[in-house]
């Protein structure tokens, strides 16, 4: 769905085993832009546990928990709470947080920016893919800022 991001992702080797912090990273920074849309104080703490853990916060183990968290959490959640179904974007976003402490962070990535033209305009805008051009673009030069950081500290 995102060409570019696809061909960058392949490029700097996104999930190469040893690129994960780049991995955690990439999906932090996408899904730190859907914040305002989680609904569930649960969530956000996953989400927070995830900043904890790049900034060194928080151990593996304690990261691990809050990973299984977050899938369980996507996993649970209500979906649309009101009638024009706003909702479904809290449900992408919860997934991109999941789906980020997972380390699949073009997964994340995706959801993210279903969560945030969602937002924007419904299910008439996801149905227009012209809607994530903006999104798209932001992530791939995101993931090439992110992936020029790590290249320097190597």
């Amino acid at each position: 769905m995102n060409p570019e991001l696809d061909r960058l992702a392949k490029e700097v080797e996104l999930n190469a085993p040893g690129n994960e912090c780049l991995r955690l990273e990439f999906g932090y920074a996408c899904i730190a832009r859907v914040r305002h849309l989680l609904e569930e104080a649960a969530v956000v703490n996953c989400l927070d546990g995830l900043g904890a853990y790049l900034d060194g916060g928080l151990d593996r183990a304690q990261f691990d928990v809050l990973a299984t968290e977050a899938a369980q959490l996507a996993n649970r959640h209500q979906g649309s709470k009101s009638i024009d179904g706003c909702g479904h974007a809290a449900v992408s976003a919860s997934y991109a947080v999941a789906k980020a402490l997972a380390g699949k962070a073009r997964e994340a990535a995706d959801y993210a920016a279903y969560a945030t033209v969602y937002a924007q305009g419904g299910s008439a805008a996801v149905a227009d893919l012209d809607s994530f051009q903006a999104e798209h673009a932001w992530q791939a030069q995101q993931l090439a800022t992110i992936a020029r950081q790590h290249a320097s500290h190597v």
